[in-house]
This record gives C-alpha cells, structure tokens and sequence, in this order.
C-alpha cells in the first residue's frame, strides 16, 4: 500500500480513539518542537548521517494516568548523494506521573513512516512507506500555568528496503541498511483550559443514573470477491466468523445510537494459491488453507431506528489476525492487520433476539511490516444473530 492509503486509515480511525475517552480528567496536550533523528535511511556503515526536522503531537485529557496520543514528525537530510525526506504519522498511549513540579511520561506508539522515492545511495529507489513502531518518554517542566518546556527521547523501528527499479518493485535490503533509529525532540508543550471546564461539566452530571444497552452478535463474514482500494491482489479469499460486543458507549450521532464496537474472530480461513510471488500473485494452480484468528479491539456502530423491528446500521473495525502460515505471499508476514466495514439492516425477532445481515469490504495487509506487503480487499458479506443483554444501571 502507498502512503496516502496509510494516512486514510489513520486519520479515519482516529475519531472514533477520540471519542472512546469520553471520561477523563485533566486536559489537553499541544506540542511543537524540533527533532532529531539519529541516522538517514540509506546510513549504513560509515556513511551515517544525522536528519534534522520538526515535531508536533496533541493528547487528550488523561484517564488513570493514561493519554490517547497523534505524533507528527518530519524529518529532512541528504546523505550518499540522495535526498533523505520523512514524513511519520504515529499514535499510541502516554503514560505520566508527576515528580513534583515536573511531569515524567512513557509512550508506545505504532503508525507508518513515508520517504521520498529516491532515497537510496545515488538517487536509486526504495520503498516509500513502512510500518513503525516507537518507544520512549520525556520531562515537562513547567514554565507558566498553561505553557512547559518538553524533552524528549525515543527508539523508532522501521524496516524500509530498496527496490530494483521504479518499474520492477521487487524489494531487497543490503547489509548494513538501518531499521533503528534514536529520536531527540525538544519544545513547548501547551495545556489549554478548556478541557478542565469540559470535564468539570461532565463531572456535574455523574449522579445521572443512565441505561446502558449492549449486546452479543454471533456472525460469519465470508468473501464473495475483491475490489481495488487500498490493495489490489485478488487472488485470495477469506472466511471468518466470531463473537461481537456491541456498547452504547457515546450516546447519538446524526440520528443513530453510537455504540463502541469490539470483536473475536476464533475463525478465519484465508485460501492463498499454493505458490506466490513477492506480491501474492500466484506462481502455480491450486490453492491451500491457513488458519488463523483475529481480534479487532477498536471500532463503532452507528444504528438508527433504534427500538424498531428493522433497524439499518453501518460499522467499523480495526484489528490484527494472526496465521498459521505467512498470509497472502509467501514472503509476507504471518501477522497482518485488518480494517473492516459493513453496512446493512438488523431485524427484530424478540425482546432479546435480533437477526443481522450486511454487505462489506474487509482489508488485510502487513502495513509494510515487511518489505512484501501485498494486501487485498475482500468484498464481504455477513450474517448473525443478536443477542441484547439486560439492561442494567451505570454512571456515566
């Protein structure tokens, strides 16, 4: 996948991490800073370079100590006579505690890091997106009530490659080629009020006794074809079929009840040909099963005519399936991640039963974990029964 589809994603699922920290407390984070990156992406040794660039990264109000995080960074260099041009899109958790006046975090955080084509030694091509993975922390200390001074340091893990030529993309890595890279920020970090005033108001409100509504939906999602939107292999097929929990976790949204979505995924049988190139495409006839199971912990429904005895509705999920063998090609990965969405109607049966049907895309690539990232999207369709849990009282 290139890098703009990466970005979709990112940007699409953010909304719904941001709303599922509904109750917290404190406020918000706004950071700027300049960074350091300690290598370029062609440095191998004796030709390492530093790159230079910028930083800025926005968290929400914590919750037990805990904050939902965007990082973006660019970073900009040359280095063996080609141009070395970062662009990453990072999110993940903050962990913090205050040492008196300062404040001490940790983060994780996961995403995709895109480069200028041309990066290689000489000008010569590489891969332009891969996944990444970044740990580490810093200290805020504290300048005024709403403005501190933030430092910074992490390890980034990336897994670029080069390429045989813009026309054969066949990827390939030389000895020596880095994937780990350290991460010096430093700026100013701004906490606004108003996110105090917005959590102060949700706190007047918590003696609000309110219903929650929830249920458990037994379905099976099986491929009937592909499309070309994030990934074009078309030359495998996939059936799944799990447990859904649905919550009425973030009240209405243009009409529909807004539900957090989670989902185990027990089965899923992917049909991958026997042989396959670097891009999934099949080298010989026959295909062959590889099991494996799924989790999507992140997602949201949206259900309109909610009480009624047929009730349209249309989701999202994100997650990652694990198989037994590597998925889609043979030099893959054998974990890959997921994004899912599914439109369709619920029917009414009883009080506690209902029946879902929907029709679906579901897309599965490694997001460049490695440098053999096929992907496809596979054309669903979906099928289960609902069962509603009692109703019981919460706080909100």
């Amino acid at each position: 996948m290139r890098l703009p589809t990466l970005l979709f994603i990112a940007l699409f699922l953010s909304p719904l991490v941001l709303s599922a920290q509904s109750e917290v407390a404190g406020s918000f984070q706004i950071y700027g800073g300049i960074t350091y990156l300690s290598n370029s992406f062609n440095g191998v040794p004796g030709s390492r370079r530093p790159l230079t660039g910028w930083n800025a990264a926005a968290a929400l109000p914590s919750w037990h100590d805990l904050r939902f995080k965007i990082d973006v960074s660019g970073n900009y260099g040359n280095n063996l006579g080609a141009p070395q041009h970062a662009f990453s899109v990072m999110a993940g958790l903050q962990f913090e505690r205050s040492l008196r006046r300062e404040g001490l975090f940790g983060q994780a955080l996961v995403g995709v890091v895109g480069l200028n084509r041309n990066w290689g030694a000489n000008g010569g091509p590489g891969g332009t997106a891969s996944f990444a993975e970044m740990l580490g922390g810093g200290l805020d200390t504290p300048v005024s009530k709403h403005i501190g001074i933030r430092v910074e340091g992490d390890m980034l893990h990336t897994n670029f490659a080069l390429v045989e030529s813009v026309a054969d993309q066949l990827p390939y890595r030389i000895p020596g080629l880095p994937s780990y890279f350290g991460r010096v920020s430093a700026g100013v970090v701004w906490t606004p009020g108003f996110g105090a005033r917005a959590i102060a108001a949700r706190q007047s409100s918590k003696s609000v006794k309110k219903p929650v509504q929830s249920e458990l939906i037994f379905e099976t999602s099986n491929s009937f074809g592909h499309i070309t939107l994030l990934a074009d292999t078309w030359w495998s097929y996939l059936n799944v079929g799990g447990v859904e929990y649905d919550r009425n976790s973030w009240g209405n949204f243009i009409g529909a009840r807004r539900d957090y979505v989670a989902e185990i995924m027990p089965v899923a049988i992917l049909r991958q040909p026997t042989k396959t190139d670097v891009w999934g495409d099949p080298l010989a006839q026959g295909h062959k099963i590889v099991p494996g199971l799924a989790v999507l912990p992140i997602g949201m429904r949206l259900l309109w005519r909610d009480g009624k005895t047929w009730k349209p509705y249309f989701l999202i999920k994100f997650g990652m399936v694990g198989f037994t063998q590597k998925a889609i090609s043979q030099y893959a990965t054998y974990q890959n991640m997921l994004v899912q969405g599914t439109t369709g109607i619920q029917f009414s049966l009883s009080d506690r039963w209902d029946v879902r049907t929907g029709v679906g895309i579901l897309h599965i690539s490694n997001f460049m974990m490695t440098p053999s990232n096929p992907g496809t999207d596979q054309m669903m369709y979906t099928a289960g029964l609902s069962y509603h849990l009692k109703t019981r009282w919460a706080r909100f």
